[in-house]
């Protein structure tokens, strides 16, 4: 066994490593020239008849005045519709003076429409889009650009609400500004900190969970203890070769079946599966640690019709898992809902870390080498073949009807004026995880110490790129 000394150099790392992360995060600096303007996001404040109603987000366009950082220093001015709706044409007889224009993509390029919009005195534009989802607004091949106002885009739902509440005739009243985002984001380190918890977690869970009595009892285990302890190594999964490509070519196919048939119910079911896999994982963690540190567990034991023989602490634990996943899928929508989706998804994991393991580092090689290409074809050179990203896709659950798929972290961006989420895929701890629980096994049976063993610096590696790969991520 380590020294404790040992174990402080793994504190010692991990701080080193959050002071890299902090260090690493950098401002840009510089006004921009004319065209080239940073396309910064923008949020859209709105009144209907003096009643402010929910946000609008927006995309600024690389033309046009920038936009203030304070809403304090922003104008609240009243949205008129473009006549035509399109905003082509300067000889249009739309009285935009002193106020916000809203005209509809298309016809024309942007410079025109924000052109047009400036020689009629508008104070603003913002351009609704034709569809989902934002478009970069350029100037295209218009060399000759001097526009004063500052130009926008905004989506074709919001655009559409817009455009409801002028025609039934209501006043609509923007303000329009575009705050930079936090320089820490916390929600980012927090993040971090699940991932790397939960692989270090489940790379040391035979150790937190190992009894008091362990080491005094290891050669004195009774029939039933040594059978039963046999049974736990029948269960666990060893990944072989074949079955580490299979795994990739089915999870590639699955991925295909997500894109295609894409719907609510299909979510559902996703939802149903993961909730399964939650409670599961919860109650096996749960149990384990109660087993561990308490000498009285599973003394008391109770018949159940489709469970059999069940200690009543298991039962009482099994009936909290249920109704901690019941809550959550019937919260899912809420914004507390991250909270039980990481729980439930922490407690799985570590669940099928302890399961699964990689029995050779030739395993690991193939198993990784095949994920890299998985997520590199998956993402980039997909849309070479099905004119979209299909993970980005999948992952933005397109068709879904406002569901989306809970196999992943997530965390508010309670400290961005822009909200969203920041979130990491289950599949970039499991696959590292699988390596580093890997590393514990190979340094225990070699006997090595920590810092010439492997572990220690899988962690510092994994906690490295998981570091850049969250603050390179937006």
């Amino acid at each position: 066994m380590a020294p404790a000394s040992s174990y402080q150099l793994v504190a010692i790392s991990y701080l080193v490593l959050f002071c890299l992360f902090l260090s690493s995060i950098a401002v840009a600096d510089g006004a921009p020239a004319t065209c080239r303007n940073d396309t910064p996001e923008v949020i859209v404040n709105r009144w209907v008849n003096g009643d402010e109603e929910e946000a609008l987000y927006g995309w600024g366009a690389t033309f046009g005045t920038i936009l203030p950082e304070e809403a304090e220093r922003g104008l609240k001015l009243p949205a008129v519709l473009s006549e035509p709706i399109l905003g082509c044409n300067s000889s249009s007889s739309s009285k935009l003076s002193g106020s916000i224009a809203l005209v509809l993509r298309g016809d024309c390029d942007f410079t025109t429409k924000a052109k047009v919009a400036q020689e009629k005195s508008s104070a603003a534009l913002v351009v609704i889009n034709t569809d989902e989802g934002l478009q970069e607004m350029n100037c295209g091949d218009d060399t000759d650009v001097n526009i004063n106002i500052p130009v926008i885009m905004i989506s074709k739902t919001g655009g559409e609400e817009l455009k409801r509440s002028i025609t039934d005739g209501k006043k609509v009243e923007l303000l329009i500004y575009a705050p930079s985002h936090p320089i820490i984001d916390y929600s980012v380190v927090f993040l971090w900190m699940m991932a790397v918890g939960t692989v270090l977690t489940a790379s040391l869970w035979s150790k937190i969970t190992e009894s008091e009595q362990s080491d005094e009892s290891r050669n004195e285990l009774s029939p039933k203890e040594s059978d039963a302890a046999a049974a736990k190594d029948e269960e666990i999964l060893h990944i072989t070769t074949k079955s580490a490509v299979i795994f990739v070519i089915s999870a590639s196919s699955f991925l295909l079946l997500l894109y295609f048939f894409m719907s609510a119910s299909f979510v559902w079911v996703l939802i149903v599966l993961f909730c399964i896999g939650g409670i599961e994982g919860m109650h096996t963690c749960i149990t384990q640690l109660i087993s561990s540190k308490c000498k009285d567990y599973g003394q008391k034991t109770v018949n159940l019709p489709l469970l059999g023989e069940m200690a009543v602490a298991s039962l009482v634990v099994l009936i909290f898992c249920i109704l901690f996943a019941v809550i959550w899928a019937a919260t899912r929508m809420a914004s507390f809902s991250w909270i039980g989706q990481d729980i439930l998804g922490i407690f799985m994991m570590i669940s099928v870390l302890q399961l699964a393991q990689l029995p050779n580092i030739k395993v690991a090689t193939v198993l990784l080498c095949c994920a890299f290409v998985y997520d590199i074809f998956w993402v980039f050179l997909s849309p070479y073949i099905f004119r979209d990203s299909v993970m980005i896709a999948v992952a933005k659950g397109n068709n879904s009807g406002g569901e989306s798929i809970p196999m992943l972290l997530r965390v508010p961006r309670l400290a961005d004026p822009y909200g969203g989420f920041n979130m990491l895929g289950f599949g970039d701890i499991l696959f590292p995880g699988l390596l580093v629980c890997f590393s514990v096994r190979f340094d225990k049976a070699y006997e090595k110490r920590v810092l010439n063993g492997y572990f220690l610096w899988l962690m510092v590696g994994y906690g490295s790129g998981t570091i850049y790969h969250e603050n390179g991520t937006t």
